[in-house]
């Protein structure tokens, strides 16, 4: 599989938290930062200060490019630390400690890029949250992993769709920084082509 091929991990956070909002970013290439983005992107920043807290002794690697061509991803992780010859995925957030299914989708996909790499199994990560300085264990369980390679075959079929997926207007768009772009009160469960059609609809109903 050619790289540009590739899926990009983060894909499959985002089509877990919405399968349009992931349409929007990777497909039409529309991203705009709110307050919630922008600690992410601070949260990311802070991974060479912050690992050392979380390590516990560990050797590490930050900023790991991994990959899968039997999964057809691709992807960076924020800290993997070594355990002997056995990676070990963290994946940094800003919030405080909860369980996600779309950070868990991400941290398994990473696991399983590593698994292809290196050879061996990856039974689990943690997340860590950079405002608790809390870990949450996150275990690949095959029911994660399954949900991994079903979210891929997914966003691949968005990537071939002619349309993007109906907004779903629900308490998600509240910290949704792509909100106003995707105007889910004004689709109405109808799948426009292009954010632009969304505007040209909008433009139709106000005339």
């Amino acid at each position: 599989m050619e790289e540009d091929q590739l899926i990009p991990i983060s894909a499959l956070q985002h089509y877990a938290y919405c399968p349009r909002q992931c349409a929007l970013i990777h497909i039409e290439q529309v991203f705009v930062d709110n307050i919630w983005t922008a600690k992410g992107k601070w949260s990311h920043e802070r991974v060479d200060e912050e690992h050392v807290l979380s390590s516990k002794g560990y050797t590490i690697t930050t900023s790991l490019r991994v990959w899968s061509e039997r999964l057809g991803l691709t992807g960076i992780c924020d800290v993997v630390e070594w355990h002997g010859d056995t990676p070990y995925p963290v994946e940094f957030k800003h919030g405080p400690r909860k369980g996600h299914l779309w950070d868990d989708t991400q941290l398994c996909a990473q696991a399983m890029c590593l698994e292809d790499m290196c050879g061996v199994p990856v039974p689990e990560g943690a997340i860590y949250h950079v405002s608790s300085r809390h870990r949450r264990v996150v275990t690949f369980t095959p029911e994660l992993r399954a949900k991994v390679e079903e979210m891929v075959q997914a966003v691949r079929a968005l990537y071939t769709a002619e349309a993007l997926p109906p907004a779903v207007h629900d308490q998600r768009c509240t910290h949704c920084s792509l909100q106003d772009v995707c105007m889910p009160e004004w689709t109405d469960g109808t799948a426009p082509r292009s954010w632009y059609d969304v505007l040209a609809q909008v433009g139709e109903d106000i005339g």
